[in-house]
């Protein structure tokens, strides 16, 4: 049977980035997370760029760099917890 769609919707075989990354986000939600929090220390990191003082851009840029990385090794931890959380003791018993 063929579904009649309104102008707006997609048909279900259809996926764009968005979808793939809505998809995504539901399959593992601290994949966003990091990003996120990435792109955030970035761009703190950015607008500190003019008020670091007498310390050298390269120390700056070092720092900035461990903050988001540990962001996002920090993220991909407790994603990686929460899936073994849902694969091992969350799920019901049969």
């Amino acid at each position: 049977k063929i579904q009649k769609l309104a102008w707006w919707q997609a048909p279900p075989w259809y996926s764009n980035q968005g979808s793939k990354l809505i998809r995504k986000a539901k399959e593992a939600p601290f994949v966003p997370v990091g990003i996120a929090g990435f792109a955030a220390i970035v761009a703190y990191g950015l607008y500190k760029l003019k008020s670091r003082g007498n310390t050298k851009m390269s120390l700056h840029l070092i720092h900035m760099r461990v903050a988001a990385q540990g962001f996002v090794v920090g993220a991909m931890t407790v994603g990686m917890g929460y899936s073994m959380y849902r694969e091992f003791w969350a799920k019901p018993k049969p």
